[in-house]
């Protein structure tokens, strides 16, 4: 749910397509190579540009992010295996389920977007883009809150080499006993289950 100090990335929705993707298959995909430094945060609202017709320079569109990996967009797009960018990598946003905003929040001046941190609080008071514009001391606090959850998110991985394990010591450490053979029909009918 949504609060005054969810974190949230504002993010631009390229296309129609992207909304439907989001919408339908639960995820939304950012270059690597142009990504915000952090993208561990709670809502993703997504900021839809010309290519939206009637509905461009709004955002109507959050969703709860649910995790994120690193992947390519040939594995992100199948359909589109000869695109120019196919190899490069991108980060996949595992998505909860789209919410509309009560109100949109209009673009108003701003006619270019890529990236922008705000906060729950701002977002559901907001009209205009610029008044997702976190200020002063506020702004401290943001960028220490992103720091940590960079921080954090870098606490789980683990630097473990890739190493064969023989199946005999997979069995010993994960404690597995050996299979044994099946049990005879003559000694189940005799009633001996040894």
């Amino acid at each position: 749910m949504l609060t005054p100090v969810s974190l949230i990335l504002v993010c631009l929705l390229p296309s129609p397509r992207d909304l439907e993707i989001a919408r339908l298959l639960g995820w939304y995909r950012i270059p690597f190579r142009t990504a915000p430094k952090v993208v561990a945060v709670d809502y993703l609202a997504f900021y839809q540009p010309g290519s939206f017709g009637e509905g461009a320079g709004r955002i109507e569109w959050i969703a709860q992010v649910r995790g994120h990996e690193l992947t390519t967009r040939a594995e992100l797009l199948r359909e589109e295996p000869d695109h120019p960018n196919a190899r490069e990598e991108y980060f996949k946003i595992q998505l909860g389920p789209l919410e509309r905003l009560p109100r949109p929040v209009g673009a108003e001046k701003w006619k270019r977007m890529t990236f922008l941190y705000t906060t729950g609080e701002y977002l559901l008071k907001a009209q205009t883009l610029n008044d997702l514009v976190v200020q002063s001391d506020e702004r401290q606090l943001l960028w220490k809150s992103l720091r940590e959850r960079a921080e954090n998110e870098q606490l789980y991985k683990a630097d473990l080499p890739e190493v064969d394990i023989p199946p005999e010591v997979l069995i010993a450490l994960l404690g597995i006993q050996e299979v044994q053979s099946p049990y005879d029909a003559k000694e189940q009918e005799n009633g001996n289950f040894d």
